[in-house]
């Protein structure tokens, strides 16, 4: 499921039990006390490194911070940019033991992390809501999420995730009785192929992908069948580095969303930067460019036209169901008794304007 795929992880487990409404408080909010910056400090003395971990191989969830790279942001910002390419450590632990100063992140695997104790917080939202959907052949039987029961679904292998997909087909009125083969990468092929009946995907990557291989699926969007909406990628920073280098911080973050403002205005361009700055990484560059489309015309921007502001409202409706779910532990594993401060997981204080 483009990057997010890599970062699931077995504390998934827990958050998918079964989909309740949810009502929470609505604001804006900075997060954890920090002011809104308005301007960006100029940089002084020579670079300041900083690391992006990726949570995959590059894809268009992270276009912005190879078109800052490229049309020369970060260095006019006093930035010796660096990414740290995907491995198998979660950016989670590479953030939390400094071995990046930032990280791509997604809001609820962050938000379980930082409530075990990972110093880090979200300090600009990269697309506004999930594209993240259930996927069936359109020649299928299957018209609706209840249609599941009874059929085969091509998982990745990892703990809880049937659980989402249960909850849905409940959601629809059905029971959530459905068989799960692990397939990983190979279970869209699998879909495409009928030796499985469903699966999940993006709608910014792999439903293009079908598209574009001649191959037409039935989407069921999960915000459409009770998930409330929440940031589905973010940049998350260590805590630490953020207090110790509040300048450079600012101007790291003000030149990644000059670079992300650029795709939403010109995605072709934006696109054909992050195809040049990763030769070799896309068989076919329709896919990056159409991907980069969607991105800028749905998901970059939020409703005031605005890239990188949080709310408190987003960051407390899924959240709140995550800790109904039980899915928020402490760093000795134990569930918390008590909500947590949603406020600390996320911060606008370190945009180039104010997102009030």
């Amino acid at each position: 499921m483009a990057s997010r795929k890599r970062f699931l992880h077995p504390t998934r487990l827990s958050i998918l039990l079964a989909l309740a409404a949810v009502s929470v408080l609505a604001g804006c909010g900075g997060g954890g006390g920090q002011p809104a910056a308005q301007t960006t400090n100029q940089a002084t003395g020579p670079p300041a490194t900083v690391r992006l971990a990726l949570d995959w191989t590059p894809n268009t969830n992270h276009t912005g911070f190879f078109v800052a790279l490229a049309k020369g942001y970060y260095k006019d910002a006093g930035i010796d940019f660096k990414v740290i390419p995907y491995s198998n450590a979660a950016t989670d632990t590479l953030v939390g033991h400094g071995r990046a100063e930032c990280g791509i992140n997604f809001e609820d695997f962050m938000s379980i992390a930082v409530v075990a104790g990972t110093p880090e917080k979200s300090v600009m939202a990269i697309l506004q809501s999930s594209p993240l959907a259930i996927m069936v052949r359109a020649d299928s039987s299957i018209t609706r999420p209840r249609d599941l029961d009874g059929k085969t679904y091509g998982g990745f292998g990892l703990p809880g995730e049937t659980e989402i997909i249960r909850a849905i087909i409940r959601n629809d009125g059905g029971k959530g009785d459905f068989k799960n083969v692990t397939l990983d990468t190979a279970a869209y092929d699998a879909v495409y192929s009928k030796k499985v009946d469903f699966s999940e995907g993006y709608l910014t990557w792999e439903v293009i992908e079908a598209r574009l291989r001649n191959i037409a699926v039935r989407l069921f969007p999960i915000e459409n069948y009770g998930f409330p909406p929440f940031y589905s990628v973010v940049l998350a920073c260590s805590t630490t580095w953020l207090d110790q280098n509040p300048n450079v911080a600012k101007r790291f973050i003000a030149a990644s969303v000059k670079g992300w403002e650029f795709a939403a205005q010109h995605p072709d361009e934006a696109g054909k930067i992050l195809i040049d700055q990763n030769p070799g990484v896309f068989s076919n560059p329709n896919l990056v460019y159409d991907s980069a489309k969607l991105q800028a015309q749905k998901y970059l921007l939020d409703s005031r036209g605005r890239f990188g502001c949080q709310t408190l409202k987003e960051w407390t409706d899924y959240p709140q169901f995550l800790f109904k779910a039980g899915a928020y532990k402490d760093s000795s594993g134990k569930a918390l008794a008590s909500p947590p401060d949603y406020s600390q997981f996320f911060t606008n204080g370190y945009l180039p304007y104010s997102c009030s």
